[in-house]
């Protein structure tokens, strides 16, 4: 299986060139965005370059990030959102120190996230902000997925990184029916070049197992689906800004989020 330090080159040539084509595009968005992928890629590829631990630390960048963008597009107060983001950073450390105790954290930190409303006595609001925080918990404890599936992360983050892109340009160039109702720009064109690609990607990596290939072509675009709909019902388009061209982490790592969890269980 392709490791970073191996990949590098590749991924350093392909930024190279698709950077080449966007400049000469002209088009602001596309810079922005060709400009975001280069930083992830470096942050990302010299995580798994650097080895488990780096890889820990930055899911747990990574949840954390994307627990503080969930908590405010969900509405959530700030008690339950610190329970909650304190549970699902914690989680990637332990699933390389102590993967046998990560089950039962999970599990304490969603209870705990739950009780809050419940011992604050909000008779009011309490359901809703009970039930977005065991949400929160559950979605954003997929980042602990890059260090429990070891090497096959890697292939995993760039083959949904690149079926994004190939989704983006199947959408565009291919068209066809709408995806989903939850997200009217995505249509089915997207989704098979989106899938080509990923798969593409994998097979290059010799990272082609069944439950890597389910996971980026068909959790992966269920992944973008599923902040579709967390947005909508938050009533935003974006949950952050802070991301040049992309809003925010949670718009960026959407796939992924879906796609590691699926990739665990299956692996």
């Amino acid at each position: 299986m392709t490791t970073a330090v191996e990949a590098a080159p590749f991924i350093g040539g392909a930024l190279l060139v698709s950077g080449a084509g966007v400049w000469a595009s002209r088009r602001a968005e596309l810079i922005r965005r060709w400009s975001s992928w280069v930083l992830i890629a470096l942050v990302v590829g010299g995580a798994f370059a650097l080895g488990a631990p780096a890889v820990a630390v930055l899911a747990s960048v990574l949840a954390a990030v994307a627990m503080a963008e969930y908590a405010r597009a969900a509405g959530l107060r700030l008690p339950e959102a610190l329970v909650a983001g304190a549970a699902v950073t914690a989680l990637p450390p332990l699933a390389w120190l102590a993967p046998e105790l990560l089950w039962r954290v999970l599990a304490a930190g969603a209870l705990a996230a739950v009780l809050v409303p419940v011992l604050a006595g909000d008779a009011a609001d309490g359901a809703r902000r009970a039930s977005r925080a065991l949400f929160g918990v559950v979605w954003l404890a997929a980042p602990a997925g890059l260090v429990l599936l070891g090497p096959a992360a890697f292939a995993l983050c760039t083959a949904v990184a690149v079926a994004d892109v190939g989704a983006w340009f199947g959408g565009r160039f291919l068209g066809g029916p709408r995806l989903s109702p939850l997200s009217p720009a995505k249509r089915w064109g997207g989704a098979v070049a989106g899938a080509a690609a990923g798969a593409a990607v994998l097979a290059l990596f010799g990272a082609a197992t069944p439950a890597l290939l389910l996971a980026v072509a068909v959790a992966a675009p269920l992944g973008d689906l599923l902040e579709s709909m967390v947005k909508r019902d938050a009533g935003v388009k974006d949950t952050a800004g802070w991301l040049p061209g992309m809003g925010g982490l949670l718009d960026r790592a959407d796939s992924l989020l879906l796609a590691l969890p699926v990739a665990v269980v299956l692996s």
